[in-house]
């Protein structure tokens, strides 16, 4: 039920435990990680300390078990329908991690992109696959270029190293093109966020992750019209 990514206070101290309370350290058993069943057989608390567990957790785990359930309803079992149910967890995680600590962990964007890379092979062959790495190491040094500038600009960090990354596993996934239409998109999806932030001066650091793995997730399901779109255009 409670994941790593809701425990992560002392991140960079200390290895990441599977699953944890971030507040008394303790591990949880394995039957307290029923999704959903869990949280509320616990009563929302720690069963070591009482301390309160977030009600997003097991929302959270309904969110992902619909969207699960519509991908195989759409997709059956396909290439497609892995693919959604990776960029599912990877949107869940995101949201918690980067909002709350502004952090993306590298150890799931490495799994996943490996994942993505023997899909590819097996359900595309290896020129797909040959592409699909080249486009993710493009991507990655296109990202880099800009956050060299933006850091140049802004004369602070303009970009963090995990957004870099999380990129490179859209030029994995989706190749040059739809892959820049979706960092356009999840830039256009912060941008209200941002400005909100520089308004109110809540917050210094603006989580980037959450907005541009929800423009991948939108242009993955309508892959076909943007595909579509890009071709009238150019």
């Amino acid at each position: 039920m409670i994941s790593s990514i809701y425990g992560i206070k002392g991140v960079y101290k200390t290895k990441v435990k599977a699953s944890y309370c971030d507040n008394c350290n303790s591990s949880y058993e394995w039957y307290e990680l029923i999704p959903i069943v869990s949280y509320f057989i616990l009563r929302g608390k720690c069963s070591h300390c009482n301390q309160k567990l977030s009600p997003l957790l097991p929302l959270l785990e309904i969110v992902s078990g619909i969207l699960f359930a519509i991908s195989y309803i759409i997709y059956g079992f396909s290439y497609e329908m892995i693919i959604m149910i990776i960029l599912t967890i990877m949107l869940v995680n995101i949201f918690v991690s980067d909002f709350k600590y502004f952090i993306i962990f590298d150890k799931p964007l490495i799994i996943f992109s490996f994942l993505v890379l023997i899909l590819k092979f097996i359900f595309f062959g290896f020129q797909t696959f040959l592409i699909s790495v080249c486009s993710g190491i493009l991507i990655f040094l296109l990202m880099m270029i800009i956050k060299y500038i933006g850091d140049s600009v802004f004369k602070d960090e303009s970009l963090g190293g995990g957004d870099v990354k999380l990129a490179m596993f859209f030029g994995l996934l989706l190749g040059l093109r739809l892959s820049i239409v979706s960092l356009v998109l999840g830039s256009f999806l912060a941008f209200p966020y941002a400005i909100y932030s520089v308004l109110t001066g809540k917050e210094k650091e603006i989580p980037f992750g959450p907005f541009l793995i929800s423009g991948l997730y939108i242009v993955f399901i309508f892959m076909d019209v943007v595909n579509n779109f890009i071709s009238i255009i150019f």
